[in-house]
C-alpha cells in the first residue's frame, strides 16, 4: 500500500496545483474585468463638473438638410422611388455649424446608403428604422472623422415616401 500511496501523492498534488492555478486566473478574470468596468464607467474626471452638467442638459437643436433625397429603386425590373427628407438632431450649434462644411461628403454617403436600398426592406416599419439608425451612423462617422467628436444625436427622417 506504501507505494501506491507515494503514486497517487504526486498526482493529487498536481491536480491540486491545477485546480489552485485554475482558481486563480478565474479571480484574476473578474478582477480585470471589474477593474476595467469602473474605469470605463468613471468617465471623464478631468473635465470641470459645470461643463458635464451643461453639455447634459443643453437643449436640443434641429438642423434640416434641404433638398430632400429622391432614391431610384430597382424591384424586380421595375422602378420605384424613395423620397427622404432628414433633420438633424444635436445640441451645439457650433458644432453643427462645423459640421456643415461638410455637408456635400454627408449627401454623397447618404445618396450611396439609400441607392443600396432594397423596396421591400423599406416598406416595413422596422426597415425604415433600420435604414434611419443607419443615417445616423453615417452623420456621426463623417463627424468624426472630420471634427473629432459625433456632433449629433441623430438623424430624424420628417417624411418618407416610397412609390
Amino acid at each position: 500500500m506504501a507505494t501506491s500511496d507515494a503514486v497517487k501523492d504526486p498526482a493529487d498534488k498536481g491536480k491540486f496545483k491545477l485546480i489552485i492555478l485554475i482558481v486563480l486566473a478565474g479571480l484574476l478574470a473578474i478582477g480585470l474585468s471589474v477593474g476595467a468596468t469602473w474605469y470605463f464607467m468613471s468617465g471623464d474626471k478631468s473635465a470641470p463638473p459645470a461643463q458635464v452638467e451643461s453639455n447634459a442638459k443643453a437643449p436640443a437643436i434641429y438642423e434640416a438638410l434641404p433638398p430632400a433625397f429622391v432614391i431610384n429603386l430597382n424591384d424586380n425590373g421595375r422602378q420605384r422611388y424613395l423620397q427622404v427628407s432628414i433633420t438633424l438632431q444635436a445640441r451645439d450649434q457650433n458644432d453643427l455649424n462645423a459640421l456643415k462644411v461638410h455637408m456635400p461628403v454627408i449627401r454623397n454617403n447618404l445618396v450611396m446608403l439609400f441607392s443600396g436600398q432594397t423596396f421591400d426592406s423599406l416598406a416595413t416599419p422596422v426597415g425604415q428604422e433600420m435604414l434611419r439608425q443607419k443615417t445616423t451612423a453615417s452623420v456621426q462617422e463623417v463627424a468624426q472623422k472630420e471634427l473629432g467628436k459625433v456632433v449629433i444625436d441623430q438623424a430624424l427622417f420628417t417624411n418618407f415616401v416610397l412609390q
